[in-house]
């Protein structure tokens, strides 16, 4: 293998890098760090984001995207590094699936009786404007 290859446990990334790879602003990235939720070295004032810091990440936007909380992201994450790390991490995530499921098929229900709703006064609507024409 060639000298300049570099291991992904050696590989590192800037500030820079890991907001345009996950497409977010540097004030994402740092308020995740405020909340501990992931934790770059520091040399001297530059952040040095490892793979551990880059799957965390995108563990947090992944959850982000579902609907959850970051601090049912906090505990998901967490769980990994417990003991039984990824079986109990997954039985955790499988549970807040199921409710984060039944919650969003509440709310389809509840988007679908607002545009039956709003379908059927609009149609009133129609009717009295056709009889004031």
């Amino acid at each position: 293998m060639p000298a300049a290859d570099v291991t992904d446990v050696d590989q590192s990334w800037s500030i820079r890098e890991i907001a345009d790879e996950f497409d977010v602003t540097h004030r994402t990235v740092r308020h995740y760090e405020d909340l501990g939720l992931i934790s770059p070295e520091r040399r001297g004032t530059t952040r040095v984001y490892r793979r551990r810091d880059r799957t965390r990440l995108a563990l947090i936007l992944r959850g982000k995207r579902l609907g959850f909380p970051l601090e049912e992201i906090r505990t998901i994450i967490d769980l990994y590094d417990r003991p039984r790390g990824k079986a109990s991490q997954l039985e955790y995530v499988l549970s807040q699936i199921d409710e984060r499921r039944r919650d969003l098929e509440q709310r389809r229900r509840d988007l679908e009786d607002a545009l039956a709703e709003l379908g059927e006064f609009e149609r009133r609507c129609r009717a009295d404007l056709d009889h004031l024409s």
